[in-house]
């Protein structure tokens, strides 16, 4: 699978293209829309005329350009409206998709309204449509069953209708598991984790109504996490499996229905999403005054889900994690060393408490701050110091692909772990898959935020406009110590100081925002420029607001109006802060060219800096 739109095939397009050119002449009229979008459209089938988001979000081919395309209201921020899930939303204004029909529903125990009410329930007392058949995901549709147990289907004992297991004979509905329905409906609490299972029963269930010639209508959902921590390796081609289903990074930050948005890139499905009100990509769980409905056995509260990713990839190297996702360690571990390489790797939002499990050592996380805390980063870190400290075997696919591959989505994390590569050169690796990730899921987002401020933000220019908020590797000014340029005030009344200059292995830099020399008398830099005459990398988080800086070997976590510096793992303490000025991120020359071993060199009298 690459991230691409997927296109139909010609003849199946042809076709349409005479179907539409011989009814639109017969009618006299060019149809623009076809008739089963201008239904959705029809503001007068809905409950709320005037609302600006009348229309869901309807992703389906195009039957002039075979391309899969995305109409409705997007960039969502939920400014003044209360919040309210997709099922809440659906009856109250989007009834008319569902009157008339058989309707299939795939749901859990988690598919629950903001007052509790099953959406089983909700639906099967209706008049206006019939419910005809209920789809259970892995645990079953009461979420009882263990992890990887099979689930048989049965017949609802109150309302008489089918119980189709999606994860006992097959995981995917058979056709005859559709036949007596109309439009496919789903409802389930995910926790934004790729390995999670409930994403690849949607992404299935997509699949079959695509070939059954269904239609899918996803009903929203939060992401727990939020819509901005978005982090880990990036699933490689040939390792999709269940617990691997799409190219997603272990933290993806999308909401259930962003992600049928982005499978349907690959699927060309019927699908529509029914958004949620009152919605934000800021907002995390605590933030919706909704209550935890435990997703599955192992995951009865939040903890659990912020724990998932940073203590369960361990699968079959012993290192595992214990207290529902709280806590991670191994034999062989001392708790007081694996806690203290933890605490001091500057990971936001956590502390590693030390604690045994019998003969394991490892660490309980507590997690302080629950907006910063970046859950698949933790893991990883996790990992690969568990690994530097009782050098676990390594896991490998042979003829058959190994559970910790299927979890990493790749083999690569274990190479890498066998390499002896610290957690934050394993960062740097997977980095630019991840980018690339970032820049393609934005295609399918669809809410913004209410905080947003694009103008202020790191990567938020719009396209086609130079970015110099990404930092890159000057150098090591020389001169006087701790002083690049002549102190503020030292100039002669009247002088005319040249301006500023910044070179880079014999290049002038041109930037479009001017370098300056702050209050603490130092260089600050906007470094997009130099990062590309350089070669680094960086990854900008703006829920941390940290700038992080990968080159030569070396690794730099800078944070925004912070003097505190994470230089390959060990804080170090700056005289200066990085801002943001103009639209543009500032980083002090002098501290960035010492931590990443670059040399720079001050010319006074031309006010040149000279990079080498």
């Amino acid at each position: 699978m690459t991230l691409r739109r997927i296109v139909s095939k010609k003849g199946m397009a042809m076709l349409l293209v005479v179907f539409l050119v011989v009814t639109c002449f017969c009618a006299g009229a060019v149809a623009d829309v076809p008739a089963d979008v201008a239904d959705t459209n029809d503001a007068s089938n809905t409950n709320n005329t005037n609302n600006q988001y009348a229309e869901p979000i309807r992703n389906k081919i195009n039957p002039i350009t075979g391309a899969v395309e995305i109409s409705g209201v997007r960039g969502r921020t939920g400014e003044g409206e209360t919040f309210k899930l997709g099922n809440e939303v659906l009856l109250t204004k989007y009834r008319h998709l569902l009157d008339g029909k058989k309707v299939g529903l795939v749901t859990n125990q988690t598919g629950l309204n903001s007052k509790g009410e099953s959406t089983i329930d909700v639906l099967a007392r209706q008049s206006t449509f019939q419910l005809t058949a209920l789809y259970g995901p892995e645990h079953g549709i009461d979420g009882q069953a263990a992890a990887g147990a099979y689930v048989a289907s049965y017949v609802h004992p109150q309302l008489g209708i089918p119980v189709y297991s999606l994860y006992g004979a097959t995981r995917m509905p058979t056709a005859e598991m559709l036949q007596n329905i109309d439009v496919l409906l789903y409802d389930i609490q995910d926790i934004g984790a790729r390995t999670y299972t409930y994403i690849s029963t949607l992404n299935y269930c997509m699949k079959a109504a695509q070939q059954s010639n269904k239609t899918v209508i996803v009903l929203d959902r939060p992401n727990p996490l939020g819509g901005l921590t978005v982090d880990g390796m990036v699933l490689e081609e040939g390792y999709e499996t269940f617990v691997g289903v799409d190219n997603l990074p272990t933290a993806h930050g999308m909401t259930i229905g962003e992600l049928a948005l982005f499978f349907n890139r690959e699927i060309g499905a019927d699908v529509i999403v029914i958004p949620m009100e009152g919605y934000s990509r800021e907002m995390i769980w605590q933030d919706t005054g909704l209550t935890w409905v435990p997703t599955s056995p192992n995951v009865p509260d939040i903890d659990s889900v912020f724990g998932y990713m940073s203590t369960g990839l361990g699968e079959g190297t012993g290192i595992f994690q214990s207290d529902k996702f709280k806590w991670i360690g191994g034999k062989g571990i001392n708790a007081e060393a694996y806690a203290k390489l933890l605490n001091e790797a500057g990971l936001p939002g956590v502390t590693f408490i030390p604690e045994y499990k019998g003969s394991a050592g490892g660490v309980k996380l507590s997690i302080q701050d629950y907006r910063t805390f970046n859950p698949a980063k933790t893991g990883i870190y996790a990992l690969a110091y568990a690994r530097s400290l009782n050098h676990f075997k390594v896991p490998k696919s042979g003829k058959t692909m190994v559970m910790f591959d299927k979890i990493m989505g790749t083999n690569k994390i274990g190479q890498w772990l066998e390499q002896g590569l610290t957690p934050q050169q394993i960062e740097a690796n997977y980095l630019p898959e991840l980018n690339r990730f970032k820049a393609e899921r934005e295609k399918y987002l669809i809410y913004g935020s209410k905080v947003s401020a694009p103008s202020t933000q790191p990567g938020a220019e719009q396209p086609g406009q130079a970015d110099e908020n990404q930092p890159a590797e000057p150098g090591q000014e020389q001169g006087q110590p701790g002083q690049v340029e002549p102190a503020p005030g030292t100039e002669q009344p009247g002088q005319a100081l040249p301006p500023l200059k910044v070179i880079v292995q014999g290049e002038n830099v041109v930037f479009d925002s001017e370098p300056y020399i702050d209050g603490q008398n130092r260089l600050m830099v906007p470094v997009r420029a130099i990062l590309e005459a350089l070669g680094a990398t960086v990854d900008w988080d703006e829920i941390t607001r940290t700038v992080s800086i990968q080159g030569q070997g070396h690794s730099l976590l800078l944070t925004i109006d912070s003097k505190q510096a994470v230089v390959d793992g060990q804080k170090r303490t700056m005289d200066t802060t990085p801002v943001i000025r103009n639209s543009r991120t500032m980083l002090p020359a002098r501290y960035v060219g010492e931590y990443l071993g670059f040399t720079v060199q001050w010319d006074e009298k031309t006010r040149t800096v000279t990079v080498e």
